[in-house]
Parts: structure tokens; C-alpha cells; sequence
């Protein structure tokens, strides 16, 4: 049975998110740092990355915990100085992965649906889409909102199928997380492509294609045609 779709995750696999998001980070420190943070922006760094982890990459809340941990309270100048830094750097580092504009007008033209499944907030995978360029392109957006479940659960999956009205098995996923993205597509029996090009976590995963770069998508539908 031939592909009539292909949805992608959103992050390092079309927008390099973990360059971006280290840029923008270290820009608010150094803001916060000349604007009276009283801390050594090394080691305010190294700080607010490990709440990341804490509190999650998508945490929209990070700099005010991230102020009340060092400062005890929220100085709004320091805070107004870290979130102006932050988007005035995003503004020059959201940007797709080489050629997924041009991978993505080939796909469309092959008649294939394309869609996005996200553990993303709603609003943050729309404004990367929008501010990408790339709403266009995408007649399915599932973020973490839609089922309250991140990946590799199979509830977003089982939505964006749902969304789609296709089997599993005429839909393609590309991910570049081993687990919650190769592992829960085929969970539900998607056929699968590994973003190797943005892969940060290495584990296994066997999906049915591994990809180098984004334009080697479109080789790895044509074979399952």
C-alpha cells in the first residue's frame, strides 16, 4: 500500500531547536547578567539549563523560577532584559534545516497530506511554523495540548490518524528521537524515518529509513510507493 502521508516532529527535525534554543538562552543570561543579576553568566548558564531539565525545554515560565532561585524574587528589569535578549536572537536562529522548504514542495506535489505531532504547547508549534514560513504547508498540527500526552505515548499518534483518516500504514513518520518518536510511531504501525541529521538522544530504534539530511525524505517515500 502506498504512502498518502507524512507527518513530521517539530523540533531538530525541521528547525535545528537545540542551537536555537542554547543561542537565544546564553543572549537572556548575558542580558540579565549587565542588567544586575549578580551571578557569573557561566554559571548562571549552566544553572538554567539544568532547570531545563527540570522543568522541561518548553517551560514558558523558566526565567521567572530561574530568577526566584538566584535572586529570591522576580526583578522585572532583569527579567525584561533576558526575555528582550531571548526573542530578539530568535528572530535571526528559528530557521528550518536546509532544503525542508524545498522537501516539502516535492512531497505536496506527490499529492502526499502533511502533518506535524509535537510535544510542543499548541501556540509555540504554530508560531515556529508561522515564524518558519512553513504554515502553509501543514493541513495537521497535533501538539501537547490535543491530548494532554507526550510521545511516545500513543494517544498523539492515534490523533493525528484520527485527524488524517488514513490506516497507520499509509502514513510516514519523521522524528529524530529514537523513542518517543521511531518507537511510538511504530507502535501504532506507521512506517518510520529516523532525522539522524538532528539526532541528540542515540539509542536504537530500527526505524524503516534512516535520513542524513532532509532531501533524502524524499527518496525514502518513493521506495514505499
Amino acid at each position: 500500500m502506498s504512502l498518502k502521508a507524512v507527518l513530521f516532529d517539530l523540533d531538530n527535525t525541521l528547525v535545528d531547536f537545540m542551537r536555537f534554543k542554547k543561542r537565544c538562552s546564553e543572549a537572556a543570561i548575558r542580558a540579565m547578567v549587565e542588567a544586575g543579576l549578580g551571578m557569573q553568566e557561566e554559571k548562571a548558564k549552566k544553572l538554567l539549563f539544568r532547570m531545563y531539565k527540570e522543568y522541561g525545554i518548553e517551560d514558558q515560565r523558566i526565567f521567572e523560577r530561574f530568577l526566584r532561585k538566584v535572586m529570591g524574587n522576580v526583578d522585572y528589569r532583569v527579567l525584561a532584559s533576558g526575555i528582550a535578549a531571548y526573542r530578539r536572537v530568535k528572530a535571526g536562529y528559528l530557521a528550518p534545516y536546509p532544503k525542508v522548504r524545498e522537501t516539502l514542495i516535492k512531497l505536496k506535489e506527490k499529492g502526499l497530506v502533511l502533518g506535524i505531532v509535537s510535544d510542543a504547547p499548541r501556540l509555540q508549534a504554530w508560531l515556529r511554523l508561522s515564524e518558519m514560513n512553513l504554515l502553509e504547508f501543514f493541513d495537521v498540527v497535533v501538539a501537547l495540548e490535543d491530548t494532554g500526552k507526550p510521545k511516545p505515548s500513543r494517544m498523539p499518534f492515534r490523533q493525528a490518524i484520527k485527524r488524517l483518516g488514513l490506516l497507520p500504514k499509509e502514513i510516514l513518520f519523521v522524528g529524530d528521537n529514537p523513542k518517543r518518536d521511531i518507537m511510538g510511531a511504530k507502535r501504532v504501525g506507521m512506517v518510520t524515518a529516523l532525522a539522524e541529521y538532528g539526532q541528540i538522544v542515540k539509542e536504537k530504534s530500527n526505524p524503516d529509513f534512516v535520513l542524513k539530511k532532509v532531501s533524502d525524505l524524499v527518496k525514502a517515500v518513493e521506495k514505499c510507493s
